[in-house]
């Protein structure tokens, strides 16, 4: 079995998105199917990654094949198939045309079709993961947090490898002793919840851990003191909030 990897890191988020796009084999597919069961956060990567590519594909026009493109297939095989049967090595004959002989056993050729394979490959290998770097420095939601006026004062982004920041759009005046403390709310029953606590208005990354995160969640920053709230609650006035929406 593979070395565990911190189901935070990019190594194991990238893990999961070979997974969805069903790029591993063998045992490294057995081995993230066990993780799968185990791991509640590699799962968690995973249903991100789903739901990341599932808004990919909904943008794509599906394509109905021709009807008559199994039966070519087919029919594509048997022709290969049937000449290797009946002379016992998967070749053409040789002795119809001597051109084509030199061609079928040029040492030059195979190694530039060697080649060209290996090249595409690490063509495709180079394509996916820069995929990945881009998906995983792309959001996939957006709050955009307003004040009382409807003015822009920050943006929530989340991303695909479970990271969630706060960056301010206008400076925010904090008094003396006081902080700003960022709340979010999935669910009234359960109430706020404080996700991160900053001295003025900066960019910061948001302690979601393992809570909740979707569409139409709602975010807010309220003035505590500089310690945060003695509640575990918003106590002081919301200067800004709003909710998640998803990135088109």
């Amino acid at each position: 079995m593979s070395p565990a990897i911190d189901a935070a890191s990019p190594e194991a988020v990238a893990l999961a998105g070979e997974y969805v796009l069903g790029l591993l084999e063998g045992r490294e597919r057995e081995d993230a199917e066990h993780r799968l069961e185990q791991d509640s956060s590699f799962a968690a990567a995973v249903e991100r990654w789903r739901r990341h590519f599932a808004a990919l594909d909904a943008t794509t026009t599906p394509i109905t094949p021709p009807a008559e493109l199994w039966s070519r297939i087919e029919a594509g095989i048997a022709g290969v198939i049937k000449p290797a049967a009946s002379t016992g090595i998967a070749r053409p004959a040789l002795a119809t045309s001597s051109r084509f002989a030199d061609w079928w056993n040029s040492l030059f050729i195979w190694r530039g079709a060697a080649f060209a394979g290996a090249l595409a490959t690490v063509l495709l290998a180079i394509g996916l993961f820069g995929a990945l770097d881009r998906a995983k420095r792309q959001p996939l939601m957006v709050a955009v947090l307003l004040t009382e006026g409807n003015a822009a004062a920050a943006v929530v982004n989340t991303f695909a490898d479970g990271r969630v920041e706060m960056l301010p759009l206008q400076s925010i005046d904090v008094p003396a002793g006081k902080a700003l403390e960022i709340w979010t709310l999935w669910d009234r029953a359960v109430g706020p919840r404080s996700v991160g606590l900053i001295d003025r208005a900066r960019s910061t990354p948001l302690r979601l851990d393992n809570l909740p995160l979707g569409n139409g969640q709602l975010f807010e920053i309220t003035l505590e003191p500089a310690s945060g709230s003695p509640i575990g609650r918003p106590t002081g006035p919301i200067i800004a909030k709003g909710t998640t929406s998803q990135r088109l």
